[in-house]
This record gives C-alpha cells, structure tokens and sequence, in this order.
C-alpha cells in the first residue's frame, strides 16, 4: 500500500523520519508532498495513494475523486472540519484523527495567551495576575482538561460547560460544571473555547456573551476561528472598552479589530500544535493508525462511522 504525507506546512523533518519508518517497517511504500502551492500538485500525488496523512490541509471532494484507490484519510491533530466527511463516506474512506496528541501543546498556549493578555501583552502598565480569578472552559475535551488541570495548578477557579460529562467526574478535577453558556461567560475572567466548528457552534460566540463578562473579562481561542460572530466581536470590543481577546486563529476582520490595540492578539498563523513534541506525536500516530488499520481493521480513532 501506499501511504502519502501531504502536508503544505510539512512535519519536522525527524517526524517525517519516523513516520517512514513506520510506515516502510509494515511493508508499505511511502511517499511525500511538502509546502506545494496548488491543489493539482495534490491532486496528482493522491491519484495513486492507498492512504493519506494531512495537517491541516484541505481533503475536498475534488481531493477525493482524485485520489482513485485511496482507503483511509488520517488528520494529524484532533479537529477534522479540514476534510469532507460526506464525501469520504461516499467514496467509502475511513477518515480518523489523532485525539490527544497535539494537546498539551494547545494548552500550554492557552495558558500562555492569558498571562499575556494579563500583563496587558507584556507593555508597560499595570496587568493583573491570574491566580485567583475563573476561567471557565467551553467544552471538556483533552485540550479542556489539560488547560484545566494547568490553571488549578497556577490558583485559578475552574468552570466548565461540558454536556458529555459529569459533575462527579468534573469535580474530581477540582471544576465546577456549569449548566449554561450564559453562566459561564457571566462568571469567568477568562473563559478558553475548545469546541469544534459545527453546524451548532459557528457563529456562536458574539456580543451577549462577551458583554456579559465580569470588567477586564478575556476571550481566548484556540480552537476554531469560524466558532467567532465577529461583527458581533467587533461590537463588544467597541462597546466594552475593558474586553480582551487572543486568538491562535486570525479573524477576517482582524484589521478593524487591531484599532483596539492590545485588547486584541492574533498569531500570525496557527501555532497551538507548532511544537517539536506534537509534532512527532501525531505524525508518528497517524502512521501507527494507517499501519494498524492495514493489518487489523482496528477503527477506534474513525470520525465518519
């Protein structure tokens, strides 16, 4: 079989390494696409691929009826809004992710942007420190946990709006499950999104939400740019002259939005998983998922069962 890695912003280079050998040592042929510049680059490579490895490159239909013998997709990273699931089904693909592995990267920026904003980005006046003030998560998964886990250890409060778990086991964290949104934005100091991009969360976060903060409230966002109203972002920071926002995904609207000077922070591309240690980790996992799905038909990680 044939396993290709395409990937516009590439591995490191010792992941790509182990992912070879991974790859070779189960008896498949491996093949590689970096930093291409058109999708027909991509098109061409997949035509012949039994598997495919991506970041966050887009796996379209177009991709898909390109890719004439492909089997199975794996997304190096937890989120997979970046691949056509209906499409892959169609064409009978196994898409999964690598839940877990990019995450304590995630968290430690998350934790990273709010001491930033904090100390009003490291400029001279006076910030605040984060140890006894809430943060509150929006959604409980890997990165929720261990952004969590990482505020308790610092003096923070911790809530969590978290529909597939608990009290009991949110407790055994030392968190606090809220039953609402609403409540959650109203008694935070921070609050940290890591929920997916659905149909139920774009456009989700805006206006009533923000405004509704305690004074000197703070956004921050790592996970989905499109989980952001941001007309109504734009407005809360207008209207709220005390609101912060930092953000791993750059808004459209980001050039109005830098009116607002350090209330806003964006990084200049996706960087929550751009370390040495992630990287490794999920490229090193989705090979292992591809080889083991060859040789077992082992779906745990699957998203479009």
């Amino acid at each position: 079989m044939k396993v290709l890695v395409a990937t516009q912003k590439p591995f490191a280079p010792a992941a790509v390494e182990g992912i070879k050998e991974i790859v070779e040592k189960a008896g498949h042929t491996f093949a590689l696409l970096e930093k291409y510049a058109e999708t027909a680059e991509l098109l061409s490579a997949v035509s012949d691929a039994d598997a495919l490895i991506v970041r966050s490159d887009k796996v379209t239909a177009e991709v898909l009826d390109a890719a004439r013998q492909l089997k199975i997709v794996v997304r190096a990273g937890a989120g997979y809004d970046n691949v056509d699931l209906e499409a892959a089904t169609g064409h009978h693909i196994v898409v999964m992710n690598t839940p877990g592995q990019n995450s304590n990267a995630v968290a430690e920026l998350a934790i990273a942007m709010m001491i930033y904003e904090a100390r009003n980005c490291f400029t001279s006046g006076t910030g605040c420190e984060i140890m006894g003030k809430t943060l509150g998560l929006l959604a409980y998964g890997h990165i929720g946990r261990l952004v969590g886990l990482k505020a308790k250890a610092l003096g923070m409060n911790v809530l969590a709006f978290a529909r597939h778990k608990d009290k009991e086991t949110l407790a055994a964290d030392g968190v606090e499950k809220v039953d609402t949104v609403e409540e959650l934005f109203k008694r935070s100091n921070f609050v940290s999104l890591h929920c997916p991009a659905t149909a139920e969360t774009k456009g989700a976060i805006g206006y009533d939400y923000l405004v509704s903060m305690p004074k000197g409230g703070c956004l921050i966002n790592t996970a989905r740019k499109e989980i952001i109203d941001e007309a109504g972002l734009a407005k809360a920071l207008e209207d709220r002259v005390d609101l912060k926002y930092a953000t791993d995904i750059a808004p459209d609207n980001l050039e109005e939005l830098k009116a607002y000077g350090t209330r806003i922070w964006a990084s200049s591309k996706k960087m929550g998983a751009q370390t040495a240690e992630a990287n490794m980790n999920a490229g090193l996992a989705a090979a292992r998922q591809i080889t083991d799905w060859f040789a077992t038909g082992n779906d745990q990680f699957q998203v479009n069962k």
